[in-house]
């Protein structure tokens, strides 16, 4: 045998024991890597504004946690405590309020009551209550699972971008790709996840920070609301609507009509049409003309598609999953057809 043949049967054998040693981190690893492209243009300001690689990424990693994780861990928790202290009487004063409320129906959508009334008999408030508490189980579970992953995603996320460039090179240079051709790709990944990035944090925040305000006006935790519109809103079509519903639901039925016409107009009006739909596009455009510079522009159904992919296939993180895949495909296959052309020629 070769020496050549026994060294790669070495090598396939050791990638097979770093996939299976790896296994349970690959998703982290992944995670972290596309993030770490996604942020590189906040890395590089970090690294001009101390001159240190080391503390650039221990910024950039603090600033991810801070941004991202630390308020979605805090929603996970806040929310498993609230459902397994919540009061079994509220739920029998909601169906009273529901009884009372559908009783009182105005003639337009009198056909309907009888359909409400069934699914008000079948509602039980003691066996809901116990549901509620198993699922509060659940969730206090996820969440310690989720803050875990949490903190395997934050080191990688900075090995990523402390090693960054030296990784880069190793697997450059390990699979021979061209410089022309490993730059495009390098390009395109992080001005498209770039772009990707930003708008989830900005939707999340932003739309977060309006909705906050306006259910803390009306007395509830505007922070943990907040936070909960601001993920719910990385959902495309229906993500607000799963928020403002059930607040305008229950306000109805306590009987705070005005309360309940608020939420909804609010949340359609300020939030879906004008921030959404006129004010979040100007802040993106802004931000990503400060940090990732003019750029070929993405199509943003593409984008938006594989966004709901991602979902979809990945879950939480298919968000980021999904458009990096999209981009990679393209990128190779535009670098497929100048090969086809160059030969051509």
């Amino acid at each position: 045998m070769k020496k050549e043949h026994f060294t790669l049967i070495l090598l396939m054998m050791a990638s097979y024991g770093i996939y299976v040693l790896y296994a349970p981190f690959w998703m982290s690893i992944i995670v972290a890597s596309l993030l770490a492209i996604s942020t590189h243009h906040i890395q590089m300001g970090f690294f001009q504004l101390t001159k240190s690689r080391f503390w650039a990424s221990a910024l950039s990693t603090l600033l991810l946690g801070v941004l991202f994780f630390a308020p979605l861990g805090y929603f996970l928790f806040h929310l498993s405590v609230t459902l397994q202290n919540l009061d079994p009487t509220l739920l029998v004063t909601i169906e009273a309020k529901l009884h009372h409320w559908i009783a009182h129906l105005p003639p337009a959508l009198s056909h309907i009551e009888g359909r409400i009334e069934r699914y008000l008999i079948k509602f039980d408030p003691t066996a809901f209550s116990q549901h509620i508490l198993g699922y509060a189980s659940q969730i206090g579970s996820f969440a310690m699972s989720f803050l875990s992953g949490t903190l395997f995603i934050l080191i990688f996320y900075f090995i990523a971008h402390y090693y960054g460039k030296e990784i880069f090179d190793f697997f450059k240079s390990s699979a021979h790709f061209p410089q022309q051709e490993s730059t495009l790709i390098i390009f395109e990944m992080r001005s498209a996840m770039s772009v990707v990035f930003y708008s989830i944090i900005t939707t999340a925040v932003f739309e977060g920070v309006l909705f906050g305000i306006a259910v803390g006006y009306m007395g509830y935790n505007g922070l943990l609301f907040g936070i909960m519109y601001g993920f719910a809103s990385l959902i495309p079509v229906i993500g607000g609507v799963i928020m403002w519903l059930p607040f305008a639901l229950f306000e109805l039925s306590m009987g705070h009509t005005e309360n309940a016409l608020f939420i909804t107009l609010y949340t359609i009006i300020v939030i879906s049409v004008i921030a959404d739909t006129f004010v979040k596009p100007v802040i993106i455009k802004l931000i990503n003309q400060k940090l990732i510079k003019p750029q070929e522009k993405i199509n943003e159904l593409i984008i938006f598609f594989a966004i709901i992919a991602g979902l979809g296939t990945f879950g939480f993180w298919g968000m980021i999953i999904g458009p990096a895949i999209t981009v990679l495909f393209m990128t190779l296959m535009k670098i497929t057809e100048t090969q086809s052309e160059n030969r051509s020629h």
